[in-house]
């Protein structure tokens, strides 16, 4: 009734965790974009089946383009069911989840993907408050899907989206901090590219068209763009999290969490700014 897609590059900490807790699963695929660790080996093992797509001499995340790698998956690979649930390896689904998810397939009342809730733990304690969202679209009818954006692709469906109840738990540093900050070094390079992107696609930016463009995607880039424009926006995304969001019900760990995603900001700010320099020094005239 629900294949399992689990995206993976040099995941053999995470992956046995994440396998068991999809054993439930009779078609569990692994895409794995060029492991060199064991990866592959401890997918086979479990019996998954295991896609493997190389990009390449690239030391950008996913080559560089995030979305064009996950939807080569869902043009190619061959699911049994009619459903997909796609999982990180980092990542667990919970049992109530999975009983949840086979009910909404059952009678998805025509809806094509379905959002599910996160459970985002770090230094062993649940971030109850301080996620921006909790909500993730992770359960689809795969070819009425497509990701888009360079990084953290957004899931863009061809038809209505519903929600379910059920946690999937999320350990994003269960390789350590060094592993972090080099995965959000690379994500942030990337994040800057795809502002120079929209911003090259979309022309200037217009306030009133925040809030009263008539298309969806018009007004979400400049409401993006309303946000990338702001001053301090790293301190606003630290007061965001921490203030709006009552991440300081969250403890240590809660004021933590925010530190590193104003830092991360302040990473997309700098690289952005240096995208436009060169811009800029590209097209002055010389001599």
């Amino acid at each position: 009734m629900i294949s399992v897609l689990i995206t993976t590059r040099n995941e053999e900490i995470d992956l046995p965790g994440c396998l068991e807790s999809v054993r439930w699963c009779d078609d569990v695929h692994v895409y794995d974009s060029g492991s060199t660790d064991a990866t592959v080996e401890i997918a086979r093992a479990a019996g998954a089946h295991v896609s493997i797509r190389q990009l390449g001499p690239s030391t950008l995340s996913f080559g560089g383009d995030e979305a064009e790698h996950r939807n080569w998956a869902l043009k190619n690979i061959r699911f049994r069911h009619p459903w997909v649930f796609s999982i990180d390896a980092d990542e667990r689904m919970t049992k109530a989840l999975v009983e949840n998810i086979t009910k909404g397939v059952r009678n998805p009342g025509g809806h094509v993907a379905f959002r599910v809730r996160c459970r985002y733990f770090f230094q062993g304690r649940w971030l109850k408050h301080v996620q921006a969202t909790p909500f993730y679209l992770r359960l689809f009818r795969p070819e009425k899907m497509h990701y888009s954006r360079l990084v953290n692709p957004r899931l863009v469906s061809d038809g209505p989206v519903g929600e379910l109840d059920g946690y999937f738990d999320h350990f994003p540093f269960s390789k350590g901090m060094q592993h972090w900050f080099d995965k959000h070094n690379s994500y942030s390079t990337l994040e800057a590219r795809q502002i120079a992107e929209n911003r090259q696609l979309h022309g200037s930016f217009s306030v009133f068209s925040a809030f009263f463009a008539k298309e969806f995607h018009e007004r979400r880039f400049h409401q993006k763009e309303l946000f990338y424009r702001l001053p301090c926006r790293p301190f606003v995304k630290f007061a965001l999290l921490y203030v709006a969001k009552r991440g300081f019900l969250d403890g240590r760990a809660g004021f933590t969490y925010a530190v590193l995603q104003s830092l991360y900001e302040y990473m997309i700010v700098l690289k952005t700014r240096e995208l436009a320099a060169a811009k800029a020094a590209a097209e002055r005239p010389s001599g």
